[in-house]
């Protein structure tokens, strides 16, 4: 999947889920994919320097 149709395919996703919620409850839907974004991105982020620690003898993950 090219960038284009990832997000074209995750604007729909967000037009149907918004049909049939609340705003409160999209409120609450979107905070919860928000903070999942960021949790993912510092998992990642950390991997990353671990993996970068690996190969020094200098940090310790």
């Amino acid at each position: 999947m090219n960038p284009c149709e990832l997000t074209v395919s995750i604007t729909a996703m967000a037009n149907a889920l918004a049909s049939d919620l609340t705003n409160d409850e999209l409120n609450v839907l979107g905070a919860v994919f928000s903070q999942l974004g960021d949790t993912l991105t510092t998992i990642a982020t950390q991997r990353s320097i671990c993996e970068s620690a690996s190969h020094s003898s200098d940090t310790q993950c």
